[in-house]
Protein backbone atom coordinates (compact mmCIF):
# COMPACT_ATOMS: atom_id res chain seq x y z
CA UNK A 1 0.00 0.00 0.00
CA UNK A 2 1.52 3.46 -1.34
CA UNK A 3 1.83 5.94 2.08
CA UNK A 4 -1.08 8.41 2.55
CA UNK A 5 1.13 10.96 1.86
CA UNK A 6 2.09 9.77 -1.81
CA UNK A 7 -1.74 10.00 -2.24
CA UNK A 8 -1.89 13.84 -3.21
CA UNK A 9 -4.80 15.63 -3.79
CA UNK A 10 -6.20 15.69 -7.31
CA UNK A 11 -6.69 19.70 -6.17
CA UNK A 12 -3.40 20.80 -4.96
CA UNK A 13 -3.01 23.73 -2.37
CA UNK A 14 -1.64 25.75 -5.32
CA UNK A 15 -4.83 25.63 -7.36
CA UNK A 16 -6.91 27.11 -4.08
CA UNK A 17 -4.88 30.15 -4.39
CA UNK A 18 -5.02 30.50 -7.90
CA UNK A 19 -9.37 30.28 -7.10
CA UNK A 20 -8.68 32.98 -4.73
CA UNK A 21 -6.43 35.41 -6.71
CA UNK A 22 -8.78 35.21 -9.42
CA UNK A 23 -11.94 36.05 -7.02
CA UNK A 24 -10.13 38.91 -5.35
CA UNK A 25 -9.26 40.08 -8.97
CA UNK A 26 -12.26 40.44 -10.06
CA UNK A 27 -13.72 41.93 -7.07
CA UNK A 28 -11.03 44.58 -7.56
CA UNK A 29 -12.50 45.68 -11.00
CA UNK A 30 -15.79 45.44 -9.90
CA UNK A 31 -14.50 48.17 -7.11
CA UNK A 32 -12.87 50.14 -9.87
CA UNK A 33 -15.79 50.02 -12.48
CA UNK A 34 -17.86 51.79 -9.18
CA UNK A 35 -15.71 54.24 -8.41
CA UNK A 36 -15.19 54.91 -12.01
CA UNK A 37 -19.31 54.97 -12.47
CA UNK A 38 -19.12 57.18 -9.41
CA UNK A 39 -16.26 59.78 -10.68
CA UNK A 40 -17.83 60.53 -14.09
CA UNK A 41 -21.11 59.97 -12.73
CA UNK A 42 -22.54 57.35 -15.30
CA UNK A 43 -26.11 57.02 -15.86
CA UNK A 44 -27.51 54.85 -13.00
CA UNK A 45 -29.28 52.14 -15.92
CA UNK A 46 -26.10 51.74 -17.91
CA UNK A 47 -23.69 51.21 -14.53
CA UNK A 48 -26.32 48.88 -12.92
CA UNK A 49 -26.13 46.83 -16.41
CA UNK A 50 -22.76 46.90 -16.90
CA UNK A 51 -21.63 45.40 -13.35
CA UNK A 52 -24.69 42.63 -13.93
CA UNK A 53 -22.74 42.15 -17.55
CA UNK A 54 -19.67 42.14 -15.85
CA UNK A 55 -20.43 39.48 -12.93
CA UNK A 56 -22.36 37.17 -15.47
CA UNK A 57 -19.34 37.55 -17.58
CA UNK A 58 -16.94 36.56 -14.45
CA UNK A 59 -19.14 34.02 -13.12
CA UNK A 60 -19.14 32.02 -17.01
CA UNK A 61 -15.42 32.16 -17.16
CA UNK A 62 -15.15 31.05 -13.62
CA UNK A 63 -17.76 28.22 -14.47
CA UNK A 64 -16.08 27.20 -17.62
CA UNK A 65 -12.46 27.25 -15.94
CA UNK A 66 -13.79 25.04 -13.27
CA UNK A 67 -15.34 22.43 -15.89
CA UNK A 68 -12.36 22.14 -17.85
CA UNK A 69 -10.33 21.29 -14.50
CA UNK A 70 -13.00 18.92 -13.93
CA UNK A 71 -12.85 17.00 -17.11
CA UNK A 72 -9.58 17.03 -17.15
CA UNK A 73 -8.99 16.09 -13.69
CA UNK A 74 -11.52 13.76 -13.23
CA UNK A 75 -14.26 12.60 -16.13
CA UNK A 76 -11.54 11.79 -18.78
CA UNK A 77 -9.67 9.36 -16.76
CA UNK A 78 -12.73 8.17 -14.77
CA UNK A 79 -13.70 7.78 -18.74
CA UNK A 80 -10.98 5.65 -19.20
CA UNK A 81 -11.21 3.68 -16.29
CA UNK A 82 -15.26 2.66 -17.44
CA UNK A 83 -14.02 1.83 -20.51
CA UNK A 84 -11.59 -0.56 -18.97
CA UNK A 85 -14.15 -1.83 -16.65
CA UNK A 86 -16.64 -2.53 -19.43
CA UNK A 87 -14.19 -4.63 -21.57
CA UNK A 88 -13.05 -6.83 -18.45
CA UNK A 89 -16.88 -7.78 -17.52
CA UNK A 90 -16.99 -8.74 -21.48
CA UNK A 91 -13.62 -10.51 -20.93
CA UNK A 92 -11.38 -8.90 -22.48
CA UNK A 93 -8.39 -8.92 -20.05
CA UNK A 94 -5.54 -7.18 -22.34
CA UNK A 95 -6.64 -3.27 -21.27
CA UNK A 96 -4.87 -0.94 -19.40
CA UNK A 97 -6.05 2.25 -18.43
CA UNK A 98 -2.98 5.11 -18.73
CA UNK A 99 -2.30 6.71 -15.76
CA UNK A 100 -2.41 10.79 -16.05
CA UNK A 101 0.69 12.42 -14.68
CA UNK A 102 4.47 11.00 -14.73
CA UNK A 103 5.31 9.05 -11.62
CA UNK A 104 7.11 11.78 -9.90
CA UNK A 105 3.70 13.25 -9.38
CA UNK A 106 1.49 10.43 -9.12
CA UNK A 107 -1.60 11.33 -7.26
CA UNK A 108 -4.36 8.81 -5.61
CA UNK A 109 -5.91 8.60 -8.51
CA UNK A 110 -2.66 7.32 -10.39
CA UNK A 111 -2.41 5.38 -7.96
CA UNK A 112 -5.89 3.28 -8.41
CA UNK A 113 -5.51 3.43 -11.61
CA UNK A 114 -1.78 1.22 -11.22
CA UNK A 115 -4.03 -0.93 -8.98
CA UNK A 116 -6.52 -1.68 -11.51
CA UNK A 117 -4.26 -2.48 -13.94
CA UNK A 118 -2.45 -5.06 -11.13
CA UNK A 119 -6.16 -6.42 -10.98
CA UNK A 120 -6.67 -6.73 -14.66
CA UNK A 121 -2.91 -8.22 -14.95
CA UNK A 122 -3.85 -10.78 -12.11
CA UNK A 123 -7.41 -11.94 -13.95
CA UNK A 124 -5.63 -12.23 -17.35
CA UNK A 125 -3.46 -14.76 -15.30
CA UNK A 126 -6.28 -16.75 -13.49
CA UNK A 127 -8.65 -16.99 -16.75
CA UNK A 128 -5.46 -18.37 -18.33
CA UNK A 129 -4.74 -20.94 -15.62
CA UNK A 130 -8.52 -21.96 -15.84
CA UNK A 131 -8.27 -22.09 -19.27
CA UNK A 132 -5.50 -24.41 -19.00
CA UNK A 133 -6.90 -26.26 -16.58
CA UNK A 134 -9.89 -27.17 -18.25
CA UNK A 135 -8.00 -27.59 -21.35
CA UNK A 136 -5.81 -29.76 -19.61
CA UNK A 137 -8.17 -32.08 -17.56
CA UNK A 138 -10.38 -32.36 -21.03
CA UNK A 139 -7.72 -33.85 -22.67
CA UNK A 140 -6.61 -36.04 -19.81
CA UNK A 141 -9.92 -37.16 -19.49
CA UNK A 142 -10.41 -38.18 -23.46
CA UNK A 143 -7.37 -40.17 -23.80
CA UNK A 144 -8.39 -42.73 -21.41
CA UNK A 145 -11.97 -43.02 -22.76
CA UNK A 146 -10.43 -43.16 -26.24
CA UNK A 147 -8.59 -45.94 -25.34
CA UNK A 148 -11.72 -47.56 -23.55
CA UNK A 149 -14.11 -47.56 -26.42
CA UNK A 150 -11.37 -48.70 -28.30
CA UNK A 151 -11.03 -51.65 -26.82
CA UNK A 152 -14.43 -51.84 -25.85
CA UNK A 153 -15.49 -51.93 -29.89
CA UNK A 154 -12.73 -54.55 -30.45
CA UNK A 155 -14.44 -57.22 -27.81
CA UNK A 156 -17.19 -56.96 -29.63
CA UNK A 157 -15.22 -58.72 -32.63
CA UNK A 158 -16.73 -62.25 -33.20
CA UNK A 159 -14.05 -65.53 -32.77
CA UNK A 160 -12.21 -63.41 -30.64
CA UNK A 161 -9.66 -65.42 -28.22
CA UNK A 162 -9.89 -65.73 -24.84
CA UNK A 163 -6.21 -64.50 -25.01
CA UNK A 164 -7.28 -61.15 -26.63
CA UNK A 165 -10.49 -61.07 -24.63
CA UNK A 166 -8.55 -60.85 -21.04
CA UNK A 167 -5.99 -58.73 -22.78
CA UNK A 168 -8.82 -55.82 -23.73
CA UNK A 169 -10.19 -56.79 -20.81
CA UNK A 170 -6.98 -55.63 -18.69
CA UNK A 171 -6.54 -52.35 -21.01
CA UNK A 172 -9.59 -51.19 -20.37
CA UNK A 173 -9.57 -51.60 -16.23
CA UNK A 174 -6.27 -49.78 -16.52
CA UNK A 175 -7.52 -47.01 -17.97
CA UNK A 176 -10.38 -47.14 -16.03
CA UNK A 177 -8.08 -46.82 -12.69
CA UNK A 178 -6.14 -43.95 -14.31
CA UNK A 179 -9.00 -42.26 -15.22
CA UNK A 180 -10.75 -42.73 -11.46
CA UNK A 181 -7.22 -41.49 -10.34
CA UNK A 182 -7.32 -38.14 -12.28
CA UNK A 183 -10.51 -37.42 -10.94
CA UNK A 184 -9.95 -38.18 -7.44
CA UNK A 185 -6.69 -35.88 -7.71
CA UNK A 186 -8.67 -32.81 -9.24
CA UNK A 187 -11.03 -33.41 -6.56
CA UNK A 188 -8.64 -33.95 -3.82
CA UNK A 189 -7.03 -30.32 -5.41
CA UNK A 190 -10.03 -28.79 -5.51
CA UNK A 191 -10.98 -29.53 -1.74
CA UNK A 192 -7.59 -28.37 -0.95
CA UNK A 193 -7.31 -25.38 -2.68
CA UNK A 194 -10.54 -23.99 -1.50
CA UNK A 195 -9.98 -25.29 2.17
CA UNK A 196 -8.56 -23.12 5.05
CA UNK A 197 -9.11 -24.50 8.74
CA UNK A 198 -7.87 -28.36 9.31
CA UNK A 199 -8.77 -29.80 12.73
CA UNK A 200 -5.72 -30.66 14.98
CA UNK A 201 -4.47 -34.24 15.41
CA UNK A 202 -3.28 -35.69 18.76
CA UNK A 203 0.57 -36.58 18.31
CA UNK A 204 1.78 -39.56 16.41
CA UNK A 205 4.37 -41.69 15.19
CA UNK A 206 5.73 -40.53 12.08
CA UNK A 207 7.60 -42.74 11.51
CA UNK A 208 5.45 -45.29 11.36
CA UNK A 209 3.09 -43.56 9.39
CA UNK A 210 6.22 -43.90 7.00
CA UNK A 211 6.54 -47.16 6.97
CA UNK A 212 2.87 -48.01 6.51
CA UNK A 213 2.72 -45.69 3.44
CA UNK A 214 6.13 -47.52 2.35
CA UNK A 215 4.34 -50.97 2.87
CA UNK A 216 1.40 -50.05 0.35
CA UNK A 217 3.89 -49.78 -2.49
CA UNK A 218 5.44 -53.60 -1.54
CA UNK A 219 4.24 -54.83 -4.91
CA UNK A 220 5.23 -52.29 -7.01
CA UNK A 221 8.79 -52.40 -5.78
CA UNK A 222 8.77 -55.87 -5.78
CA UNK A 223 7.84 -56.43 -9.63
CA UNK A 224 10.93 -54.27 -10.46
CA UNK A 225 13.45 -55.54 -7.82
CA UNK A 226 14.48 -52.19 -6.68
CA UNK A 227 16.29 -51.76 -3.35
CA UNK A 228 15.20 -50.11 -0.04
CA UNK A 229 17.40 -48.10 1.78
CA UNK A 230 15.37 -46.66 4.90
CA UNK A 231 16.53 -44.65 7.63
CA UNK A 232 14.15 -43.48 10.04
CA UNK A 233 15.32 -41.92 13.51
CA UNK A 234 12.86 -43.05 16.02
CA UNK A 235 10.29 -41.09 18.68
CA UNK A 236 9.62 -38.21 16.10
CA UNK A 237 6.51 -37.35 16.76
CA UNK A 238 3.75 -34.62 15.22
CA UNK A 239 0.16 -33.26 15.35
CA UNK A 240 0.11 -32.55 11.38
CA UNK A 241 -2.71 -34.04 10.15
CA UNK A 242 -1.68 -37.36 9.17
CA UNK A 243 -4.37 -37.36 5.82
CA UNK A 244 -2.79 -34.43 4.61
CA UNK A 245 1.05 -36.03 4.93
CA UNK A 246 0.09 -39.13 3.37
CA UNK A 247 -0.71 -37.39 -0.04
CA UNK A 248 2.95 -36.22 0.24
CA UNK A 249 4.41 -39.24 1.02
CA UNK A 250 2.33 -40.86 -1.52
CA UNK A 251 3.50 -39.07 -4.65
CA UNK A 252 7.17 -39.28 -3.07
CA UNK A 253 7.17 -42.74 -3.03
CA UNK A 254 5.18 -43.69 -6.72
CA UNK A 255 7.08 -41.07 -8.13
CA UNK A 256 10.49 -42.56 -7.06
CA UNK A 257 9.10 -46.24 -7.76
CA UNK A 258 7.84 -45.46 -11.12
CA UNK A 259 11.35 -43.35 -12.29
CA UNK A 260 13.87 -45.72 -10.99
CA UNK A 261 14.83 -48.77 -13.52
CA UNK A 262 14.69 -52.11 -12.36
CA UNK A 263 17.36 -53.66 -9.98
CA UNK A 264 17.40 -49.83 -8.92
CA UNK A 265 17.86 -48.07 -5.59
CA UNK A 266 15.60 -46.02 -3.44
CA UNK A 267 16.41 -44.31 -0.03
CA UNK A 268 13.62 -43.09 2.23
CA UNK A 269 14.96 -40.76 5.24
CA UNK A 270 13.21 -39.14 8.42
CA UNK A 271 15.40 -36.80 10.92
CA UNK A 272 15.18 -34.02 12.83
CA UNK A 273 16.95 -31.12 12.73
CA UNK A 274 17.33 -28.76 15.68
CA UNK A 275 13.10 -28.24 15.49
CA UNK A 276 12.25 -28.82 11.77
CA UNK A 277 11.56 -32.63 10.29
CA UNK A 278 12.91 -33.19 7.45
CA UNK A 279 11.77 -36.25 5.04
CA UNK A 280 13.52 -37.24 1.69
CA UNK A 281 13.35 -40.08 -0.71
CA UNK A 282 15.86 -40.21 -3.23
CA UNK A 283 15.52 -42.55 -6.45
CA UNK A 284 18.21 -43.65 -8.88
CA UNK A 285 16.18 -42.84 -12.00
CA UNK A 286 16.86 -40.52 -15.02
CA UNK A 287 17.01 -37.12 -12.72
CA UNK A 288 15.37 -33.81 -14.26
CA UNK A 289 16.98 -30.88 -16.18
CA UNK A 290 16.63 -27.14 -15.03
CA UNK A 291 13.43 -26.70 -17.40
CA UNK A 292 11.44 -29.67 -15.75
CA UNK A 293 12.44 -28.63 -12.53
CA UNK A 294 11.27 -25.13 -13.13
CA UNK A 295 7.57 -26.27 -14.14
CA UNK A 296 7.92 -29.44 -11.64
CA UNK A 297 4.73 -28.77 -9.33
CA UNK A 298 2.86 -26.87 -11.73
CA UNK A 299 -0.62 -29.11 -12.46
CA UNK A 300 -0.95 -31.40 -15.50
CA UNK A 301 3.28 -30.67 -16.15
CA UNK A 302 4.97 -34.20 -17.31
CA UNK A 303 8.39 -33.35 -17.84
CA UNK A 304 9.36 -37.06 -19.09
CA UNK A 305 6.83 -37.95 -21.39
CA UNK A 306 7.49 -41.84 -21.34
CA UNK A 307 6.15 -41.92 -18.21
CA UNK A 308 2.79 -39.81 -19.46
CA UNK A 309 0.88 -42.92 -19.73
CA UNK A 310 1.56 -43.39 -15.75
CA UNK A 311 0.42 -40.46 -14.81
CA UNK A 312 -1.88 -37.08 -14.97
CA UNK A 313 0.57 -34.21 -13.53
CA UNK A 314 -1.29 -33.66 -10.41
CA UNK A 315 0.45 -35.42 -8.29
CA UNK A 316 3.50 -32.83 -7.06
CA UNK A 317 0.77 -30.31 -7.55
CA UNK A 318 -0.98 -31.57 -4.83
CA UNK A 319 2.11 -32.07 -2.70
CA UNK A 320 2.87 -28.44 -3.00
CA UNK A 321 -0.36 -26.99 -1.95
CA UNK A 322 -0.56 -29.67 1.17
CA UNK A 323 2.86 -28.28 1.77
CA UNK A 324 2.05 -24.96 2.03
CA UNK A 325 -0.99 -25.78 4.23
CA UNK A 326 1.28 -27.03 6.52
CA UNK A 327 3.18 -24.25 6.25
CA UNK A 328 6.07 -26.80 5.39
CA UNK A 329 8.96 -26.21 2.53
CA UNK A 330 9.06 -29.29 -0.53
CA UNK A 331 12.34 -28.79 -2.62
CA UNK A 332 13.99 -31.03 -5.03
CA UNK A 333 17.30 -32.17 -6.03
CA UNK A 334 17.90 -33.29 -9.35
CA UNK A 335 20.18 -33.55 -12.81
CA UNK A 336 20.09 -36.00 -15.75
CA UNK A 337 21.31 -39.17 -15.15
CA UNK A 338 21.75 -38.69 -11.53
CA UNK A 339 18.53 -39.32 -10.12
CA UNK A 340 16.59 -36.94 -8.25
CA UNK A 341 15.77 -36.17 -4.07
CA UNK A 342 12.71 -34.88 -2.95
CA UNK A 343 12.85 -33.46 0.71
CA UNK A 344 9.64 -32.14 2.66
CA UNK A 345 10.83 -29.83 5.87
CA UNK A 346 8.13 -28.66 8.45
Amino acid sequence: MKEESERKSRFPIGLYWIVLGMLLGTTGINIAIILLGLKYKWDSIFFVHLVIFYWILVSALIVLYIKHKIHKTYEIPLQEISKATEKVSKGDFSVSVPTVNPPEKYDYLDYMILDLNKMIEDLNGIETLRTDFISNVSHELKTPLAVMQNYARLLQTPDLTEENRQEYARAIFHNSQQLTSLITNILKLNKLENQQIYPKVPPYDLGEELRECLLTFEDSWTAKNLELDVEIEDGIMTTTDSQLLSLIWNNFISNAIKFTPENGKITLRLRKIGEVIQVSVQDSGCGMDEKTLSHIFEKFYQGDTSHATKGNGLGLALAARVADICRGKIRVESSPGKGSVFYFEF
